[in-house]
């Protein structure tokens, strides 16, 4: 997920507009005018009603100091934990046909995952935020506050790099957010060393040579071209791990794992 600019978040609209296709809502035309004018209230989800739903998707549970966090025993966690086991299927079936392989030199398998509700949880701050992200306010969060970990994605990174695939981090935080993220990554159980040749943060301000864009890359663009340069380096992606359809796009892996998040829409 990639959390830098607040004018590519159709947070809680787009938000509404999921929850509103599943509940029968929208006809199959309306996808295709989802950014056109509503000719009348009904065409728009009541922002209440979405919110109260994505609480209850969650397990919303509040603590003592009135902070929201999601369930472990949530629908939200139930979904993670399904796609997680096909997951690890499919990276068994990896593991054992490079151990099988025999070939000298051949590309070592890898993983590539986003961060911001791929590895951390934002619903938190999403709460404090009420949906409204603003540069400055995941700036104070994160030099302040550590993510709680996608449930389960701990073990299932750490679980990958025990069986040798090398674990790569790419977001679309902002560079100079590098230290709070790599604190939290390490304080919510993962492993794998999150370091400059492991972990890609965006860099406007002196972009890879490696990404043609520069500094004004789409995210399917950042993301596709961060991973075509970890493949350049004798790795095959075997896994892609995301939870925006932007961060999957694009190519450079064999398999892509899309995690659910009803609570921002990034192209």
């Amino acid at each position: 997920m990639q959390l830098s600019l607040a004018s590519k978040r159709a947070r809680i609209a787009a938000a509404g507009a999921a929850l509103a296709v599943g509940a029968g809502l929208y006809t199959a035309g309306a996808a295709s005018a989802e950014h056109s004018v509503p000719r009348t209230d009904k065409e728009i989800p009541n922002l209440t009603k979405v919110t109260d739903k994505i609480k209850a998707y969650y397990g919303d549970t509040v603590d003592k100091n009135g902070q929201h966090y999601a369930s472990p025993d949530s629908n939200y966690a139930k979904q993670v934990a399904d796609i997680q086991k096909k997951a690890k299927a499919q990276l068994e079936k990896a593991v054992k046909n490079q151990s099988g392989s025999g070939k000298k030199g051949a590309p070592k398998p890898a993983i590539v995952l986003d961060v911001d509700d791929t590895t951390l949880l934002t619903y938190n701050y999403e709460l404090q935020q009420g949906f409204h992200f603003t540069p400055e306010s995941q700036d104070a969060y994160l030099k302040s506050t550590d993510m709680a970990p996608v449930f389960g994605m701990p073990k299932l990174v750490n679980w990958a790099q025990s069986k040798g695939i090398t674990v790569f981090f790419v977001t679309g935080r902002d560079e100079h957010q590098r230290d709070w993220s790599v604190r939290n990554l390490k304080n919510a159980g993962y492993k794998p060393a999150a370091d400059t040749a492991h972990f890609f943060l965006k860099n406007k301000k002196t972009p890879p040579a490696y990404l043609p864009c520069g500094a004004t890359c789409t995210t399917v663009e950042y993301k596709a071209g961060t991973r075509k340069h970890i493949e350049s380096q004798g790795y095959r992606i075997v896994g892609n791990f995301g939870d925006q359809y932007s961060d999957l796009q694009g190519g450079y892996a064999q398999h892509t794992y899309k995690l659910p998040n009803p609570m921002y829409f990034l192209p």
